[in-house]
């Protein structure tokens, strides 16, 4: 063979190889060459592929908070399911071990959300449908968890919604963790009244802040606390949970002055004497708390024992025990109660001071005579009622010892604030 035999075989060899190989490279083409090249068949066919896609898929847009895979969720504004350019038809929301959470699509069809309150430290799967206007149905589904209670703090606070108490009732919140933060956190706080007076919040410590206005609240007045405290940073890594507004009404204002020295208590309503009743207080050994006291729990008959609140005999035993204390309300944490005594002589109401620091009243066992004086006090007080002990001797009760922070001037109140 020559050489431009040679040479021309080699080109069609080359030619028929390049051949194969577009063939390869194009094996989705088909049909015969336009000429163009395989790079626009192949071209021309995605578009085809993409078009065809966006006529079957749906235009409406689902989007489900929190995001896919959040921990430390809200508990009160987590779980929102919201779609554009459509309509939900359908969404289901259950815990991991499957219980349904119950929830309701918004009558325009654009959003749902659950009927009530999430649990903490729970994880949670959410699958939503809507559809477009053609009728195409798109999905999303997500799944998310709670805050934990190691990581979410709550206050519980006094007094309840939709309570009535008496004017010198305290807004008091006790955190269930201690809280570093206190400025934000009270910031998420906030009281005010009908009435208009000024109120400030005192932090007695990292647990616990009360607020009230400078004088006892107006009567008749109505109060609001706002706690707005959702995603609120209390200390590195806790977070606030609540959000919830509480209104509750001042009552009528009565005020009852116990003076130790004359053993008489005068019940004032509005300033004026309603009521004068002798009582017996703490004896020289064992003298009442004096300064403004603030009834936080009533209960008609209720267990006094010496030895939970350190009066003990050289067995250990308390040195009372009494089972059935008639009329009795609380006006410290620390156990000082105004109460009924049916065990006393008669004689020592008004005359002589008998009790280991509590107020007594002339009462009957078993709580069942209307017309004794405890029966009466007891009837005619309500919680948030002050009670002021004057003339005993000793020192005046501590701020935070029950809901007793009318003891501090305003002053020092408004010093304890935060912000």
């Amino acid at each position: 063979m020559t050489d431009g035999k040679r040479r021309r075989g080699l080109t069609a060899a080359s030619a028929l190889l390049g051949g194969v190989m577009v063939l390869s490279a194009c094996s989705g083409g088909g049909g015969e060459d336009t000429g163009s090249g395989g790079d626009s068949g192949k071209g021309t066919s995605q578009a085809q592929v993409d078009e065809a896609a966006a006529k079957k898929t749906s235009e409406a847009q689902i989007e489900i908070t929190p995001k896919d895979g959040s921990n430390n969720a809200s508990i009160n504004n987590s779980a929102a399911v919201a779609v554009t350019k459509g309509t939900l038809t359908e969404v289901k929301m259950t815990t991991t071990d499957g219980t349904v959470v119950e929830g309701e699509i918004s009558a325009d069809k654009k959003s749902w959300k659950p009927s009530g309150q999430l649990e903490r430290a729970t994880t949670y799967k959410l699958a939503a449908t809507a559809e477009d206007s053609e009728g195409r149905a798109a999905h999303e589904n997500a799944s998310f968890t709670t805050v934990s209670p190691t990581n979410s703090f709550i206050g519980t606070f006094t007094p309840d919604d939709g309570s009535t108490v008496g004017v010198g009732m305290p807004v008091s919140i006790n955190f269930d963790k201690a809280i570093s933060n206190k400025a934000e956190v009270q910031k998420g706080i906030t009281v005010s009244t009908t009435s208009g007076q000024e109120v400030a919040c005192h932090w007695f410590n990292a647990n616990r802040m009360d607020c009230r206005p400078e004088d006892y609240w107006q009567e008749n007045s109505t109060v609001t606390l706002k706690l707005a405290l959702d995603g609120v940073e209390g200390a590195e890594g806790v977070y606030g949970v609540q959000q919830k507004t509480v209104n509750f009404k001042i009552g009528r204002n009565q005020v009852s002055i116990v003076d130790a020295d004359t053993k008489q208590m005068k019940v004032t309503q509005n300033g004026k004497t309603v009521r004068t009743i002798p009582i017996s207080a703490g004896s020289p050994e064992n003298k009442t708390y004096e300064g403004k006291m603030v009834i936080s729990e009533k209960f008609k008959e209720t267990r006094m024992n010496g030895a939970t609140v350190g009066f003990t005999d050289d067995d250990g035993e308390g040195e009372y025990d009494i089972k059935d204390v008639p009329h009795a309300m609380r006006l410290s944490t620390s156990g000082t109660f105004i109460h009924g005594n049916y065990w006393g002589a008669k004689s020592i109401f008004g005359s002589v001071n008998t009790s280991h620091g509590c107020v007594g009243l002339a009462d009957v066992k078993g709580a069942d005579d209307p017309n004794t004086p405890g029966s009466w006090f007891y009837d005619n007080s309500i919680v948030g009622d002050v009670v002021v002990v004057q003339n005993t001797g000793d020192k005046t009760i501590a701020p935070d010892n029950g809901l007793n922070g009318w003891n501090m001037d305003w002053a020092q109140w408004k010093a304890g604030s935060a912000v």
